[in-house]
């Protein structure tokens, strides 16, 4: 039987192969990658298929019936029904089925191929006006065809309807290969036009035998997505056979083109954030403001929400947003729906119209299906009763009684979703791990569809049924009705080919459940995973598929740094999503059998540039850097590593040892001879190396103190304008309350001292007493700070945030080093002093990875807890200094680790202090530490730095200052653009001028 099932799967292979001009494959890594979408539910594929076009889609049907294999189309994968898994071979339209045909700017349509992404057809509609009215939160990355298989709607809804409302005209294949072109409309002999002749005939009996039945077996509600729309066929409805396929799941045909309806977008667009006690007051009134014209009308509540700003104070609001002709119009339209608003319940209200404030309050509710699956104290919660609908009237006693069969079956859950259409989306705490808790999901599963259908609703307001609810639809449809949907699929698929078990004929709601194939115990790991009970396969339970990381481009005015190599390839894999992905299919060792020494897991992993952006991003945290690192250490455990991590992974050491032979090593890097030292130590041939100082930091700090020890001038500093900068502070004096240790990292010490000299003299000049740490723990009594005259014993091995061990996931080497680090810190720092990193990513390595690989220890918290970037340590410790005034307009990037972990408001705010004026992109620069310097990775690199930093330095003024606080991003500002980038504290430095007086050094003449 082996035997001959691979031989089929061979004649599968080739057959295929053969046939698609496009890519066929059917290595586990692309089989895992498509195993769930972002449902609960997982299926494992056979093959996955990337047709070119049309024809390729017929071949590969062809294939696949002679074989018996069923088929699966999928677009973005963001289903959250199950309806984009399946058994036999996946039809991924997202690679090349991706064009618009196109747009008639007169006739409001466009014609589409079923992998076109929601915003670039809205990016091209917008150029005349225009836009595809459905907008579900997953725009940025979700496909045409996928909305189209769904009947996706969004929040703008209640002004432009459902997909279903937006098709004119489908052109579909059948699994037996017959082609469909599904309009409106009838042909002569009475049928639905398009079809050919054996459907035709099937279909008008189906029809006018069952009129009474499709009459009045439809719930009337704006938002009803369950089942087969067949109520579209009668001719009272103009038998419209594109809307009755709209939200057919995949099951009937696979959709090879579109022709879609757009619509006219308003000129101006005000948003009205309506604030209500709590939810329940806000469904309430959420029907009662239709009659205004709204083209939202959104609920969340304060469970949700948390402490976003911008927010009137309330426990539930509705995001109401109102258009115009002018922005003088539209916001007269928000004043008096706010003034109806008021005298009907709600209690305070705001109006945003700058539109970057709206987007702002938009990314909350957008990010809302991530963020909602964990709930306030970190538990897990998921889809499967994400988006029922009952008439909007209704909404408020129905959430009402939905919040009671919560509490009866001991759940939680936060709602949120379109209440002007009576849509509620929820994340529910269901225990999917064990079979008592999984008992619960399907006993409130059927008390929950008993309830919805009570109230008049739909099991599916938006994401359709497939097969989290299909197993339902007799409790909403009948079995009369539901029999005839199944005779409706039988007439197009009588093999069953298409998408089977979803919607007709469906496995049970609790089968094919995604946790099932995970370890029941927690898997032996090196970090803390603190967020994840120390649970790994919790930690990769974290996506949940939403797919945010898949965005191409990042939105107007955005600082998001995720995810940039997918950005630069366009490939899953890269993804963040994809990554997690083939973990947890490493840990359910079904398609990916190799563990921890996956090459699969490996590959993907390493495009992986361990920015941190998803740690911020992703709706749910992902920490891919993270679970790179880990994966890393287990998979070259007691094995032979790649170069680069002996050479770039264990940089501090290197260069501690390299500090005494700078000068040599400089000139030889200009020799042939580097070439060969590239190539041996992993390093691509591409990239210069940067030359090491002359002169490392620590060593000037300790010279200066030691002239100032021994007779130079006074410890006391003055400003530029002649005062004193704060506190006397002498070389021999006791601590201050104003000392601060600053971090002499790696970076800083060996090749940017210039960052580490700025700083000390912008510290002190802001009445701070920076002081560096020993190389040795301190044995004095009570913990004394060091003196600065005492120099430390340079052959010591260099204090190190672990940084390059982490990235290249030596985490034994990371351990031990960061041990040390603690032990010579944390005497220092139990008076609470700050300790003042300049390097973003070695502030970020000890504000997480220190503590999570050293979750043990009380003082890896405290080390952790007491890291300041520059700016912060100014902000909070000298909050009356006035930094110099630059006035000079800025370009650059935030550092992709400080935006993920750190933050940068206490940058902005002194850089406009500064007058420093304008933004830093998001993105990263694409070295990111050892990255963009390991052979292979060069094009990523570059790539990723072409995203948003280059251009944006390209595009910016002679007079324009580049920012780039990370030495990563002034190195590829240095190889691959033609401008310098400047740590901030180097342009406070140089803006406080020739009069400053530097400790131990001589006033400059």
């Amino acid at each position: 039987m082996a035997d001959r099932t691979e031989t089929e799967k061979r004649d599968l292979a080739k057959e295929l192969a053969a046939a698609v001009r496009g890519e066929v494959s059917f290595a586990a890594a692309d089989r895992a990658l498509v195993t769930m979408d972002a449902s609960n539910y997982r299926r494992v594929p056979r093959a996955v298929v990337a047709p070119r076009d049309a024809e390729d889609v017929a071949a590969a049907l062809r294939v696949c019936r002679e074989h018996g294999v069923p088929v699966v189309p999928r677009g973005a994968g963001t289903s959250i029904a199950g309806q984009a898994t399946g058994v036999g071979v996946v039809l991924d339209f997202t690679r090349h089925m991706r064009r618009i045909v196109s747009l008639d700017p007169a006739a409001r349509t466009a014609v589409v191929q079923p992998g076109v992404i929601l915003d670039d057809l809205r990016a091209a509609a917008g150029a005349h006006g225009l836009t595809f009215g459905p907008d579900p939160s997953t725009h940025s990355r979700c496909t045409l065809g996928g909305m189209i298989g769904n009947n996706s709607c969004g929040s703008h809804s209640v002004a432009w309807g459902t997909t279903a409302d937006s098709v004119r005209e489908l052109e579909l294949l059948t699994y037996g290969g017959e082609p469909v072109r599904a309009g409106r409309g009838t042909d002569p002999t009475g049928a639905p036009t398009g079809l050919p002749p054996a459907l035709r005939d099937g279909v008008k009996r189906l029809v006018d035998g069952e009129l009474a039945l499709l009459r009045t077996g439809y719930p009337d509600l704006p938002r009803r997505i369950s089942g087969y729309a067949l109520d579209a066929l009668l001719p009272e409805n103009g038998t419209d056979l594109a809307r009755a396929l709209t939200g057919s799941e995949g099951t009937l045909g696979v959709l090879t083109e579109a022709t879609v309806r757009l619509v006219e977008t308003p000129a101006a667009r005000v948003l009205a954030v309506l604030a209500y006690p709590d939810e329940s007051a806000a469904a309430e009134a959420a029907h009662t403001l239709l009659p205004r014209r709204p083209m939202t009308v959104e609920g969340m509540a304060a469970d949700l929400v948390g402490d976003a700003a911008g927010l009137p104070k309330g426990g539930a609001w509705l995001f109401v947003e109102m258009g115009g002709a002018s922005p003088g119009e539209a916001a007269a339209r928000a004043g008096a729906l706010c003034r109806a608003a008021a005298a009907d319940g709600s209690t305070d209200h705001t109006v945003v119209t700058d539109p970057a404030g709206q987007r702002a309050l938009w990314r909350i509710r957008e990010d809302a299906s991530g963020t909602a699956t964990r709930l306030t104290d970190g538990s897990e919660a998921w889809p499967g009763w994400e988006d029922c609908a009952v008439p909007p009237a209704q909404l408020g006693p129905y959430l009402r009684d939905f919040r009671a069969l919560l509490s009866q079956h001991g759940l939680r859950g936060t709602p949120y979703g379109h209440f002007g259409d009576g849509c509620i989306h929820i994340r529910i705490d269901f225990d999917l791990l064990t079979a008592p808790g999984i008992r619960r999901f399907r006993d409130f599963s059927y008390d929950l569809g008993e309830l919805v259908v009570a109230h008049g609703g739909s099991l599916s307001g938006e994401h359709g049924d497939g097969q989290a609810r299909a197993e339902l639809l007799p409790k909403m449809y009948g079995p009369e009705l539901v029999h005839v949907f199944e005779q409706f699929k039988s007439l197009w698929d009588p093999a069953a080919g298409l998408n089977p078990g979803m919607l007709i004929r469906p496995a049970r709601l609790d089968e094919n459940l995604r946790f099932a194939v995970l370890p029941r115990r927690p898997v032996p790991v090196e970090f803390g995973y603190p967020h994840d009970n120390g649970d790994f396969s919790a930690a990769v339970r974290r996506c949940v598929g939403v797919a945010k990381c898949r965005n191409a481009t990042t939105a107007p005015g955005s600082t998001d740094v995720m995810c940039p190599s997918f950005r630069a390839t366009g490939e899953e894999q890269h993804s963040t999503r994809g990554r997690a992905r083939l973990l947890h299919e490493m840990l359910a060792g079904e398609v990916i059998t190799d563990g921890w020494q996956s090459p699969e897991v490996r590959d993907a992993l390493d495009l992986c540039l361990s920015c941190k952006g998803c740690r911020s991003d992703c709706p749910v945290g992902v920490d891919m850097a993270t679970y790179k690192a880990e994966f890393l250490h287990h998979h070259y455990e007691g094995r032979l590593r790649p170069a680069a991590h002996y050479s770039m992974g264990r940089l501090p050491q290197w260069l501690h040892a390299a500090a005494p032979l700078a000068p040599a090593l400089n000139a030889l890097a200009r020799t042939p001879l580097a070439a060969v030292a590239k190539r041996l130590g992993g390093i691509a041939p591409e990239r210069p190396i940067p030359p090491l100082t002359t002169e490392t930091f620590t060593r000037w700090w300790w010279r200066r103190h030691r002239t100032t020890a021994t007779g130079g001038t006074s410890g006391r500093t003055t400003t530029a304008t002649g005062g004193t900068s704060g506190r006397s502070t002498t070389a021999t004096g006791g601590t201050s309350a104003r000392t601060v240790i600053l971090w002499p990292d790696t970076f800083t010490n060996h090749l940017s001292p210039e960052v580490g000299r700025a700083a000390v003299r912008v510290l002190e000049a802001a009445g701070l007493r920076p002081l560096l740490p020993p190389a040795a723990p301190l044995r004095q009594p009570g913990g004394a700070l060091p003196q600065p005259a005492a120099l430390p014993r340079l052959h010591r091995p260099p204090l190190c945030c672990g940084l390059t061990y982490v990235s290249t996931g030596q985490l034994d080497q990371a351990r031990r080093v960061m041990r040390r680090t603690v032990d010579v810190l944390s005497p220092l720092l139990q008076d609470g002093h700050p300790l003042v990193v300049l390097e973003p990513s070695c502030a970020a390595a000890l504000r997480t990875d220190l503590p999570e690989l050293l979750p043990d220890d009380p003082r890896a918290a405290q080390l952790a807890n007491s890291v300041r970037t520059f700016a912060q340590a100014l902000e909070e410790l000298a909050p009356d200094w006035q930094p110099p005034r630059i006035d000079r307009p800025i370009a650059g990037q935030t550092h992709c680790h400080q935006h993920a972990v750190l933050g940068d408001a206490p940058d902005r705010r002194l850089r406009e202090r500064a007058g420093l004026t304008g933004s830093l992109t998001g993105g990263c620069c694409g070295l990111a530490g050892n990255f963009g310097f390991e052979r292979g990775h060069y094009d990523v690199s570059v790539a990723c730095a072409e995203d948003q930093l280059l251009p944006a330095v390209r595009e910016s003024s002679a007079d324009t200052e580049i920012l780039a606080d990370g030495f990563s991003c002034r190195t590829q500002l240095d190889q691959l653009g033609d401008r310098r980038g400047r740590h901030l504290a180097e342009v406070l430095a140089e803006g406080l001028g020739a009069e400053t007086l530097w400790v131990g050094e001589p006033r400059a003449t």
